[in-house]
């Protein structure tokens, strides 16, 4: 891979309304990177989740094979914030939005790419939301340059990695997870990268909306 392939995003392909029984479906594929979710409701909330003022948001992330333990249960916990702060849920209390993750393959930057097929169901599913969402990952190697959308073996091989999640509005920054060891320097540098990243992924976005429409007319 060259130094130009390193500062890119991987291609990114999608397929909404995927699934017939959730009230929307995304399938995204970010280079060999997989995930399939289903979005279902507003809806019918259980009597101990129901908020007053709020719809209840939930999100179930299942991992590709056996069960979820505490890594994808933290992974869960980072996706359901991040749905949390970009639905409207004020405009539909005492009601339930769940959303469910699978991960059919990883390739590296799969948590990037579940925020972003996250976004795409909520779109499919006309959930309310106050701003779409684009997040991208980046590593820094063992030499210290940045590798933007690394793949899995980028990512084992860094020795810092960070997931910026950004709004389409603002491009202020929504999520952030982070590990390993860096500067100050190396964080901001790697915000920047993200950010400018994240343009092209809410560009995909509006293509496919745009698709979509002329599909339908």
């Amino acid at each position: 891979m060259s130094a130009t392939d390193l500062s890119r995003l991987r291609p990114m392909t999608c397929e909404q309304s995927h699934l017939t029984r959730p009230d929307g479906s995304a399938s995204l594929h970010q280079g060999n990177t997989s995930v399939l979710v289903a979005v279902y409701g507003p809806g019918e909330v259980k009597m101990n989740k129901e908020i007053i003022d709020k719809s209840t948001v939930e999100v179930m992330y299942k991992p590709k094979t056996g069960l979820p333990g505490c890594a994808e249960k933290f992974q869960e916990r980072i996706l359901r914030n991040t749905c949390e702060t970009i639905i409207a849920t004020t405009l539909h209390p005492r009601t339930s939005i769940d959303i469910i993750i699978q991960e059919m393959q990883n390739s590296g930057s799969l948590l990037a790419c579940c925020i972003n097929a996250a976004c795409l169901a909520l779109m499919d599913a006309a959930v309310s939301m106050k701003c779409l969402v684009a997040a991208v990952t980046c590593v820094i190697d063992s030499e210290g340059e940045k590798i933007l959308d690394p793949t899995d073996k980028q990512e084992s091989e860094a020795i810092a990695s960070f997931v910026f999640a950004f709004d389409n509005r603002d491009f202020n920054v929504i999520t952030v997870h982070s590990k390993g060891s860096y500067t100050n320097e190396q964080l901001q540098s790697c915000l920047v990268t993200c950010r400018e990243a994240s343009v092209s992924i809410f560009q995909f976005y509006r293509d496919l909306v745009t698709k979509m429409v002329e599909k339908n007319l």
